[in-house]
């Protein structure tokens, strides 16, 4: 008998009370660590912000640290624009993503979906990874080179904006 290390020992799931039918990987998602919640903001000044929280990778290597504590990673933010990413740490750290979109918009003088769609091409070398961006001037944007990744979008002018798929 093998022991499935991806189910935490005494527990029948690692979230919702209420069973889902949905799969991956032939286990239910209940097992599954809750996810990561990535948060970009800007103010009436243009100011930019950006926060991550991971759900964390189950069965980490020992001493593993992910992406999303790794200012420029995971997570950054400067005068230009703020962004949060999820997906596999290691790739997102190996190309400095978060910092990477506001390094593209400053140097190649790329608007922000330009800049996105160009770190996920050609920034991002062989893991799955997606990204949240919002400019100083209240442009929205995001990439992803999977094949989903739960977004929303809210304006103070009241837009409301929520998606998975391209």
């Amino acid at each position: 008998m093998q022991f499935d290390y991806r189910i935490p020992s005494g527990y029948e799931t690692c979230g919702a009370a209420v069973e889902s039918p949905m799969k991956m990987n032939g286990l239910p998602m209940s097992v599954y660590a809750p996810e990561t919640v990535g948060c970009v903001v800007v103010d009436r000044e243009g100011r930019c912000a950006a926060a991550t929280s991971t759900g964390g990778l189950m069965n980490k290597m020992i001493g593993r640290i992910g992406d999303s504590p790794l200012i420029g990673a995971g997570t950054y933010a400067c005068n230009l624009a703020g962004v949060s990413c999820t997906g596999e740490g290691e790739a997102i750290i190996r190309g400095t993503l978060a910092r990477e979109v506001s390094a593209v918009m400053e140097y190649k003088g790329l608007g922000l979906q330009e800049a996105v769609d160009f770190v996920i091409k050609n920034r991002l070398d062989e893991g799955y990874a997606g990204l949240i961006a919002v400019s100083s001037k209240g442009e929205v944007a995001y990439g992803f080179n999977c094949n989903g990744m739960f977004r929303g979008c809210a304006s103070e002018d009241g837009f409301m904006e929520v998606g998975i798929w391209e």
